[in-house]
């Protein structure tokens, strides 16, 4: 069964929020989490397998050579919560490698994309109970009152979605872990590491194209849900560095001068005028530890590849 927090109830009117307060901003911007609707989703699963984005294929690289430290870190009977699931091809790594795990909770806000990646878990683990949650890992919610309450619950954080966070949001987002599994839990996470500047912006502007379909479904989106009338020709994506914040941004780049409406109101856009729609942190291993212990954690694992491209992060 598909259990839903709070979400379908108030999602189309934070969306219609958020449009309104992004584009109306003098630096346009508009949150990254509704980049994944189920097109975005399947979108997204298409980029990760793109030789350019290495972080997918080298955190499974890890998790495939480590699966037996990150299982015996994990503990025996183990409720694996999964925040912004996917497609769920590394817990497959993580469910295989954990002995006698009691329940998977996989969490994301596609709703039809998590349903089809939970059939597919359960055919792959047929003795495994799932029990997929729509729900915004962003925001506050409460895991549904019957599951088991016994140690250990263990928080599954892959593929460096915590860089999309600032650093405040990615803090208050790993106090809501350490509050869902408690202060006996533990959590698995993935952080993409600072690296060469020429890696970086290829992973985010593949010569496919896939990425900037990404970011522009999200106009569609908006034309989809909020009788938007975008032009997705008349913008296109960018991939930009921020040495500040250590983050790549993604833009949508307008082309042309330009106006569309949405929610009933309309938004005009300069030549180059952007909407920055997403960050992607770059963290060094003591900027994450510092992270994580303002929220309540202290890494106990530091899993790496030989080349410290990514790394898979051990918190209790």
């Amino acid at each position: 069964m598909l259990e839903k927090v709070n979400l379908h109830s108030r999602q189309h009117e934070q969306f219609r929020a958020d449009v309104i307060e992004g584009l109306s901003a003098s630096r346009k911007t508009l949150p990254c989490r509704w980049l994944y609707d189920d097109r975005g989703s399947e979108l997204f699963e298409q980029i990760t397998k793109l030789p350019e984005y290495y972080p997918t294929r080298t955190e499974t690289g890890i998790l495939k050579a480590r699966a037996e430290e990150i299982a015996a870190f994990c503990g025996e009977r183990a409720v694996v919560i999964e925040y912004g699931a996917g497609a769920g091809v590394k817990t497959e790594i993580l469910l295989g490698a954990l002995t006698n795990p009691a329940l998977y909770v996989p969490l994301d806000i596609a709703g039809d994309f998590l349903a089809a990646s939970a059939a597919r878990i359960e055919r792959r683990f047929p003795y495994l109970e799932i029990r997929p949650l729509v729900a915004d890992f962003t925001d506050d919610f409460e895991l549904p009152a019957d599951l088991p309450k016994l140690p250990p619950r263990v928080g599954f954080f892959p593929g460096s979605t915590i860089g999309n966070l600032a650093p405040p949001d990615a803090a208050d987002f790993l106090r809501r872990v350490r509050g869902h599994v408690g202060e006996d839990g533990r959590a698995v996470v993935g952080v993409d590491l600072k690296k060469e500047l020429s890696v970086l912006l290829r992973a985010y502007d593949d010569d496919a194209g896939v990425t900037a379909e990404f970011n522009k479904n999200l106009l569609r989106r908006i034309n989809r849900e909020l009788d938007g009338t975008f032009d997705l020709e008349g913008f296109a994506h960018e991939a930009r560095w921020n040495a500040r914040n250590s983050a790549v941004e993604m833009h949508l780049v307008s082309l042309k001068r330009q106006s569309a409406t949405a929610c009933g109101r309309r938004f005009s856009f300069a030549l180059g005028e952007t909407i920055h729609t997403e960050n992607s942190r770059k963290y060094s291993l003591e900027a994450f530890r510092r992270l994580a212990e303002r929220a309540g954690w202290r890494v106990e694992q530091v899993w790496t590849d030989p080349d410290r491209l990514f790394a898979v992060l051990g918190l209790c």
